[in-house]
Parts: C-alpha cells; structure tokens; sequence
C-alpha cells in the first residue's frame, strides 16, 4: 500500500520539540508514529488511551459498577432534594477548570 496522504496539524512549539526529542531518541521518525495511532485508533475503534479531565472527575470506566451506583445514588437524592445546580453554572466552572 502506497504512503501518500497527507496529515496536517498545528501544535505547540515546546510540544512538538518535546515529543520529537523522545521520538528521535527512540529512532522513530514522526511518520512512524502518526501511522502507528492511526492504525490503533482503527484496531481499538476509538482513541487508544484513557482521556480525561481531571484525576478527580469520575470516569465510569475507571469505576466499579458498585462505586458507579453509588454516585448514581448519591446524584438522584440531591437531584430530589433539589440540590442541583443550574446546568449553565455547571458549564461555566467546568470552562475555568479546562
């Protein structure tokens, strides 16, 4: 199979010379990688590695489904205590915290 498409992105200075630094020791050159998370992006059909926000945010794969109940329970009687926030507030801390 033929290599002749193209990817182009913009990143950081200081990122792209940090990676390419850990490339470079490696031997690998950018192509090799790039390629590398294409095709596990195919083999996983999603992204290869975990994303998320922050440590303390629950995630629910990273959950047990007893510490996912929990939390679904714990929401649901606030939710029915009327202790929720309004969902344009909850949007406007999660901004400041990205």
């Amino acid at each position: 199979m033929a290599k002749n498409a193209n990817v182009s992105v913009r990143v950081e200075p200081e990122i792209k010379e940090q990676a390419e630094a850990y490339m470079s020791q490696l031997g690998l050159p950018v192509s090799v990688v790039i390629n590398a998370l294409y095709r596990q992006i195919i083999r996983t059909k999603g992204i290869p590695f975990p994303l998320s926000l922050n440590s303390s945010v629950p995630v629910r794969n990273q959950m047990t489904n007893a510490e996912f109940n929990e939390m679904m329970t714990e929401s649901l009687a606030q939710a029915k205590a009327g202790e929720g926030e309004e969902m344009e507030t909850v949007f406007e801390r999660l901004e400041k915290t990205l």
